[in-house]
């Protein structure tokens, strides 16, 4: 069974990333069983068990191998079962009955079935304190209706529910290994997945071994992988050459490029609808105001933002949320965005800067003085210079302030933060993307809300007729780009660099035969990863 629903275009996963790219992708060859490799990510999580971690790019490639997604996206972007059997709604789109496959086996012997299901789903995808709350709330309950079947009952209409079950919400672990070790479940992770967790030393190493029972026939074929979390590019890109590590991650233009150059090295390269951003927090003073949302969108100069980040020539500028390449992209759209136009954005700065009435209280006259936060990669930091010197070419006084990702991840959904550098969109369902960036929940970190995008959403969650879905998307990012809670630089070109003897990198397939969607965002399916050497 496959659902397409109106799904976002998720790329070439084979490394086809549009012109101008180079890829050296080696033939897989025959599966060789055996080995072990290590993955140079660029970040560390801060707990392994869904609900509590959070898991952006280089988490999801640990908790890939150690849970499996119950749905997960085919080559042509459809969603399709994984670790389910099958996913099926009724006519309302209020309930999804989902059937799992027998036989499967936690890494602690405990059966997934229907029950466990619930149990996580009760105790802790749940939980008041449970990251994942938020987009589970319309969720009324998960009841069991025998050993392999569970419904999902929603309080409303969501033709996007499958989409959730890709993420953290649909990556079952063990209700018994989490009750056992309680606080520290999230350090002792126990999943269905190809690999069972051997060790964790903290902003060191995860260490993961073969499931000897795994659930899929011959798979994994690596023994062991070793994860690694380390923050700086150039260090990675070193260890991946030296051979200190056989698998690098990257997000960075520059550094994706510089791995072209590396002898030995092929790489599964990935430019979707992800893009290099800034988010604004719309809830505090000056930031509130839409004149000066506008006038620091128009003092941004895209085109030099890219360069500096070494994408220059081979990542677009985007506009949106969705890439050129999506079905939900949108030249109108595209022609809403503030374009770089310094004497606009000095005419709207002035205007709040001599406005009586500003609203953060300064006297009339008084420079805008605020924090513009990035985690602190090279690249990042001087994209951050380029931004105090645009904008201080305003009369901006811009103080920077360098922030490690998890901390800064977790100011933003504090809302602990003026302004600063992130990513903007996802190759994910638009109902899901804008529902938690834009409504009232944990995950909204410009705190913006308009009743444009509530009306729309309704639409994206009632129907899969995929023009008023389209429609509905069109008219959500017109209101984005005229109140600027997010802005745009370029697409986030994506790699996974291994050594030529790593392979299928990008090759994982569907246990019914059916073409992954490689690896995307530079996100892998490790259990389908073999060594030759």
């Amino acid at each position: 069974m496959a659902l397409l629903l109106g799904s976002a275009a998720c790329g070439g996963g084979n490394g086809e990333v549009g012109e101008g790219a180079v890829v050296d992708a080696a033939d897989a060859g025959d599966p060789v069983r055996g080995g072990e490799i290590t993955v140079g990510l660029e970040a560390e999580t801060s707990s392994w068990l869904p609900g509590k971690g959070t898991f952006n790019q280089p988490g999801v490639n640990v908790a890939w191998s150690l849970y499996d997604p119950l749905m997960h996206r085919n080559e042509d972007g459809e969603l399709e079962p994984y670790l389910a059997e099958s996913l099926e709604p009724n006519e309302e789109l209020t309930e999804w009955t989902l059937t799992l496959r027998p036989g499967v086996l936690f890494h602690d012997g405990t059966p997934l079935d229907a029950q466990a299901l619930k149990t996580i789903f009760d105790e802790y995808l749940t939980a008041p304190d449970s990251n994942t709350a938020a987009s589970l709330a319309e969720v009324d309950s998960l009841d069991v209706v025998d050993d392999l079947t569970a419904v999902y009952r929603l309080s409303q209409a969501n033709a996007a529910f499958p989409e959730l079950l890709v993420s953290s919400p649909g990556w079952p672990f063990s209700p018994t290994a989490a009750a056992q070790f309680g606080e520290d479940a999230g350090a002792n992770p126990v999943g269905t997945g190809p690999f069972r967790f051997v060790s964790w030393q903290r902003d060191s190493q995860i260490v993961l071994e073969r499931n000897e029972n795994y659930w899929q026939e011959g798979l994994p074929y690596l023994d062991r992988i070793v994860f690694r979390p380390m923050p700086d590019e150039d260090t990675r890109l070193q260890s991946l050459q030296s051979g200190d590590i056989d698998v690098m991650q990257s997000l960075r233009q520059s550094a994706v490029i510089r791995a072209r150059d590396l002898d030995g090295v092929s790489n599964y390269e990935h430019l979707g609808s992800n893009s290099g951003g800034g988010t604004v927090n719309t809830s505090k003073p000056p930031f509130d105001d839409i004149r000066v949302r506008q006038a620091l969108a128009h003092a941004l100069d895209q085109e030099a933002i890219i360069e500096v980040l070494g994408g220059a020539g081979v990542t677009p500028p985007t506009t949106q949320f969705y890439s050129e390449d999506s079905p939900y992209y949108s030249e109108k759209v595209a022609e809403a965005y503030p374009e770089y136009d310094l004497e606009k954005a000095q005419e709207l700065y002035d205007s709040y800067v001599d406005d009586p009435e500003r609203s953060d209280g300064k006297p009339v006259g008084t420079p805008l003085a605020f924090t513009y936060s990035c985690p602190p990669d090279p690249s990042l930091n001087e994209v951050a210079q380029l931004v105090q010197s645009l904008y201080g070419e305003l009369g901006a006084q811009v103080e920077l302030q360098q922030v490690e990702q998890a901390a800064w991840i977790q100011m933003m959904l504090a809302r602990d933060y003026d302004t600063g550098c992130t990513r903007v969109g996802a190759d994910r369902d638009p109902y899901l993307v804008f529902d938690a960036a834009f409504t009232d929940g944990p995950l909204n970190m410009t705190a913006f809300q308009h009743p444009e995008i509530d009306e729309q959403l309704d639409i994206l969650r009632t129907t899969t007729d995929v023009d008023e879905r389209k429609a509905a998307v069109e008219a959500i990012g017109l209101v984005i780009n005229e109140n600027v809670p997010n802005t745009f630089s370029g697409g986030t070109l994506t790699v996974m660099a291994a050594r030529d003897e790593v392979k299928n990198i990008d090759g994982w397939i569907f246990p019914g035969g059916t073409k992954g969607n490689g690896a995307a965002s530079a996100q892998v399916m490790w259990g389908h990863v073999w060594v030759t050497d």
